[in-house]
């Protein structure tokens, strides 16, 4: 089978090589004074229909090369540079390497100000700090969305997961119109707005609120995408609809319908789903479907999913949920006035059945503990975020950035524990059952003012944010613990606690920026920060007289409260040049940190104050178009919570007393990145390296001592010579010919790290080591077939000093492959078929299972109507068994998954724009 596979495969790259020729074309690109142009745009399209084929930029000396395939015999060579005419020209590829020799442009005849003079749209236009193309130049099918345009743009890469990268560099923002498409997640703008909208797909860096409105240049490595819609698509209404209903009453629903006139933007998302889904992937293979190929676009590893960084469910198990959202973009007086408002309505309710087995590593011995509960969870939250910009004139902006988020939870639990030594004898065990209501309210607010003065780059600005959040919990809960080894009485616990939880940050700060000479900036700033939190509990025993709770338990009620005061003075030099670009940041953090505890009737303070220097540093270079690297140094001080450095004796907890430690030291944290790129994004070829890491002095670790019954009294101590670092590299190449593409990536990544902490009051250490090699292969077939295994092998394995063992170690197998087949028309078929093994997963636990989905679907009334059966986990083997190792214990667990189902489910997809009716359409818009 395996032998069949790579013959396959070795067809499939015979056969694309043999599709096209390789071609070089070289030359050198001047102006009218016979003077270098630099970061010209150089192609090669069609000659039948203009399609492009490669594309490249000139140096800083004009000259280019240009590699690109084709089976064509013939090609169109089109140069274009701002304010000069465009060069065309049809060449003949009767040679392998093909030199234009000097070319010089010619000014346009006439420029008005602010006005560009072109004839036909280029496809690729470079500027200096913007990568745009012409979406008319790539051609896609009529009913694709941007995903799929984006799959055809030169260097931008959409894995099968929906992440996007752009020469290498991932994209954390998509923006419709330069606005956000509910919020800045980008999946449900590019899974659902029709390709056929988009007239410019535009890549910049992605930049800060501050750093949009001062001109600075971005610090981020990442991209943020701008798609612009066609002018005369600009107003009309499109939109999607999904039901289905499947076996074990498993059913799906979701609604999308988008509204544009102008600027103003109205967006509304619904669904509601019982397969651990948010309901929003629209794939037309499997949709929603829960752990199929979309299923890691939404969901966590726990099984939450999560939206903009909103996260909804937040348990393993089962997730029945309901969502509503909102988005409303517009402009008013001139784009004098830009709000944006989102609103998210949010329901699940999650049901799980847990086992789970820990082994506990002790210096002198091991002892196990098993435990098995059964939780009910639901979750009911309300969430509004609101955008406005204010351009008081040309050089005075104010951004508004208020939210609230409104959480309710209540969670039901049971279940059992027991802690035994390595003979079996069981040392402690205890029975518990809960039932909690927590409402938490979280209101955060950024003002941002910038003034820009007259000359380019001097500007003032001033920033205000705020964070205040309360959280309120009623807890009722039951349990008994019995003690076997020490022969301790039983702890029988009927109680109702009170839980609240308050967090008030408050910052402002203001900076002056201002260039000296051409290429280095200055600002000075000062930040100051006011934060305090407070947690607080009350615990009151069950009273059998008055049967109510009723009885104040002194040892489980505490009172902590933490106020910190922070005065950061700033100074950073940023120095730009057209290939290098670094900046180094200095300032001190001024702290003055007060802590409280009211406990058994005692009240205790700690105060104290501290000086932080605060540093960080950049350097970024580019050598050519191609290679490129980039590295990062941060140093910076965090100081323990109140329950940590409060010397309290805390008993709320059987089976584990805490007493904080008033002698504790702030963490230092050293932090290293650097990158290097060699990538060819024109014809997504490359290799990527990176190295980065932490080293902590002072880090704070717990310390634990435990007696004859497992029973632990924790407490907190410093530690020096504590790190973690990771490394990395990975090569991708494409093999592209007319109507076909090969691509690949393989990858190596190597972690190590370094852990400390003390039990039994001796000292322990681990050092981990992880080997995470990867590849991946995708072979298409435009508009017909798409196949995609991939395979990644893990291995780790951990030494321990001052343990009862030595080492442990661990591999896991992981193999999937995807496939997709639009043949012939009308019909679309998926399937997702993946296999999971791990070799250290404990006795009664699965260690290895498949899961196959498949889905057949076909297009009717002029592909507006999608009938689909689906089918999940064929094979009946779905299992969620994990292993966890870390440098205490090593943790198997079993948690409830989805399991077998068959669903048929209809998609409706409504468009219409311009104001005019289509004739498939039963739709229309005055």
């Amino acid at each position: 089978m395996k032998k069949n596979i790579s013959f396959f495969l070795l067809l499939f790259c015979v056969f694309t090589g043999m599709q096209a020729q390789e071609y070089k074309l070289t030359g050198n690109v001047k102006d009218e004074n016979q003077q270098g142009l630099s970061s010209a745009t150089v192609f090669t399209e069609t000659i039948a229909d203009s399609t492009l084929i490669n594309y490249t930029v000139t140096s800083t000396s004009g000259s280019f090369d240009l590699d690109f395939k084709t089976k064509a015999s013939k090609v169109r060579v089109v140069i274009n540079y701002n304010g000069y005419e465009t060069y065309r020209k049809d060449i003949s590829l009767d040679k392998e390497t093909i030199n234009l020799g000097t070319i010089g442009l010619e000014p346009m005849a006439f420029q008005l100000e602010g006005v560009s003079v072109v004839g036909t749209a280029t496809p690729i236009t470079v500027k200096a700090d913007t990568l745009e193309f012409n979406a008319n130049s790539f051609k896609v099918a009529p009913d694709s969305n941007v995903e799929t345009l984006l799959k055809q743009l030169p260097g931008v890469d959409v894995t099968s997961d929906g992440a996007i990268t752009v020469n290498g560099k991932e994209v954390n923002n998509i923006l419709v119109n330069g606005k956000p498409f509910f919020g800045k997640d980008g999946k449900i703008a590019t899974q659902n707005l029709p390709a056929n909208l988009i007239e410019k797909i535009q890549v910049v860096d992605t930049k800060t609120k501050e750093e949009e409105l001062s001109g600075d240049t971005a610090s981020s490595e990442e991209k943020t995408i701008n798609l612009t819609i066609q002018e005369d698509k600009n107003k009309g209404l499109f939109g999607k609809a999904t039901a289905g209903y499947g076996t074990d009453d498993r059913y799906e629903s979701s609604l999308l319908f988008n509204t544009f006139k102008g600027d103003r933007k109205i967006s509304v998302l619904g669904s509601s789903n019982n397969i651990n889904s948010i309901g929003f992937s629209m794939d037309d293979i499997f949709d929603n479907m829960g752990g199929g190929r979309n299923m890691s676009i939404w969901t966590n590893s726990d099984g939450s999913f999560n939206i903009n960084g909103q996260q909804f469910g937040g348990s393993t198990g089962i997730t029945q949920s309901n969502m509503i959202g909102l988005n409303y973009a517009d402009n008013f007086g001139d784009d004098a006035v830009e709000p944006s408002v989102t609103y998210y309505f949010t329901e699940t309710n999650t049901d799980n059945v847990n086992r789970t087995n820990t082994t506990n590593l002790l210096p002198d011995r091991t002892t196990y503990t098993s435990s098995d509960y059964i939780t009910d969870n639901y979750s009911r939250g309300h969430n509004i975020s609101t955008d406005i910009e204010i351009k008081i004139d040309s050089t005075f902006s104010v951004y508004l950035n208020p939210g609230f988020k409104n959480t309710f939870n209540e969670n039901n639990y049971s279940g059992s524990q027991n802690t035994s030594d390595d003979t079996g004898q069981v040392l402690n065990e205890s029975i518990s059952s809960s039932k909690q209501q927590k409402n938490s309210n979280t209101f955060n607010n950024t003002l941002f003012l910038y003034k820009r003065f007259k000359k380019d780059g001097r500007g003032l600005s001033f920033r205000f944010e705020n964070e205040n959040s309360k959280d309120d919990a009623d807890l009722y809960t039951q349990s008994e613990t019995y003690y076997y080894a020490t022969g301790d009485p039983e702890e029988i616990r009927n109680q109702n606690i009170l839980d609240n939880t308050e967090n008030t940050d408050y910052t402002v700060g203001a900076s002056y920026r201002e260039p000296v000479g051409d290429s280095l900036r200055l600002r000075v700033g000062v930040e100051y920060e006011y934060s305090k939190s407070i947690d607080s509990r009350q615990t009151y025993d069950f009273n059998d007289t008055s049967g109510a709770y009723t009885d104040l338990n002194g040892e489980q009620s505490n009172y902590y409260s933490s106020i910190q005061n922070r005065l950061n003075p700033e100074v950073t030099l940023e120095l730009r040049k057209k290939k290098f670009r670094s900046g180094i940041d200095l300032g001190a953090d001024i702290v003055s940190f007060k802590n409280n505890s009211r406990y058994l009737g005692v009240n205790t303070d700690l105060d104290k104050n501290y000086v932080f220097p605060n540093l960080s540093a950049h350097l970024n270079y580019r050598m050519d178009k191609s290679k490129s690297i980039w590295s990062r140094y941060r140093y910076n001080v965090s100081l323990p919570s109140a329950q940590q450095i409060l010397p309290v004796e805390n008993l709320s907890n059987t089976l584990n007393t805490v007493v904080g430690n008033g002698d504790l030291q702030p963490t230092k944290r050293h932090n290293l990145y650097f990158n290097f790129n060699n990538y060819d994004y024109s014809t997504r070829t490359g290799m990527f390296m990176w190295l980065g890491g932490n080293y902590y002095q002072d880090q704070i670790v717990t310390s634990v001592v435990y007696d004859d019954s497992n029973k632990g009294t924790t407490t907190y101590q410093n530690l020096d010579d504590v790190y973690s670092w990771y490394t990395g590299v990975s090569y991708n190449k494409q093999i592209k010919s007319e109507g076909s593409s090969f691509r690949y990536r393989v990858s190596m990544n190597v972690n190590q790290s370094r852990s400390k902490g003390l039990t039994n009051a001796e000292l322990y250490e681990s050092s981990t080591w992880q080997l995470n090699p990867k590849a991946s292969l995708t072979y298409e077939i435009t508009d017909m077939f798409t196949v995609e295994p991939s395979y990644s092998y893990t291995y780790n394995t951990t030494n321990y000093d001052n343990y009862i063992i030595d080492n442990s170690s661990n591999f896991t197998h992981k193999a999937r492959i995807e496939t997709t087949l639009t043949w012939p028309k009308n019909l679309v078929w998926g399937n997702d078929f993946g296999y999971t093994y791990n070799s250290n997963i404990a006795d009664g636990f699965q260690k290895d299972f498949y899961l196959w989905n498949t889905s057949l679907g076909y297009y009717f009334l002029d592909k507006k109507l999608l009938a689909k059966v689906k089918v999940y986990d064929i094979l009946d083997q779905n299992v969620s068994a994990t292993r966890t190792i870390t440098p205490t214990a090593i943790v198997d667990e079993e948690n409830t998954v989805l399991k077998q189902y068959v669903m048929f489910s209809l998609t409706y997809n409504m468009e219409m724009f311009g104001g005019k009716r289509k004739s498939r359409n039963r739709m229309w818009m005055n």
